[in-house]
């Protein structure tokens, strides 16, 4: 996990744009929301948070800081924060555009459903 840490932090550096200002904070709210989370290294550069199963990743693209959560068609999400793949049956996303402000309780309260809902799932 150390040194997956190291790699995310490489990589938010790397970006070097309002990017990686973007993910730096969300990925501090989920370690925050989560104090267990493993956070991992996976598919070309991708940071993806764990705990007993996949809670989200935070993909960057061009024009968006995509915040995948894995299981998101079944969380509730009052505040609609779920922007983004909406027509599955499994997944939800978040996309943060440049500019945009990260409502830290409503994410932090998906972040921590997403975590009771992997807990308490038997695989």
């Amino acid at each position: 996990m150390i040194l997956a840490l190291g790699l995310s932090d490489a990589r938010i550096k790397e970006l070097g744009d309002w990017r990686g200002a973007m993910l730096s904070p969300i990925r501090d709210l989920i370690k925050t929301a989560d104090p267990e989370v493993i956070e991992e290294w996976k598919w070309r550069g991708v940071p993806v948070w764990s705990h007993n199963g996949i809670i989200c990743t935070g993909e960057t693209y061009k024009e968006v800081v995509k915040t995948t959560f894995a299981k998101g068609a079944s969380l509730k999400d009052p505040l609609r924060l779920f922007n983004s793949s909406l027509e599955g049956n499994v997944r939800r996303a978040i996309d943060f555009h440049e500019g945009d402000k990260v409502d830290e309780p409503a994410l932090k309260a998906l972040i921590k459903a997403a975590v009771t809902l992997n807990t308490s799932c038997r695989h």
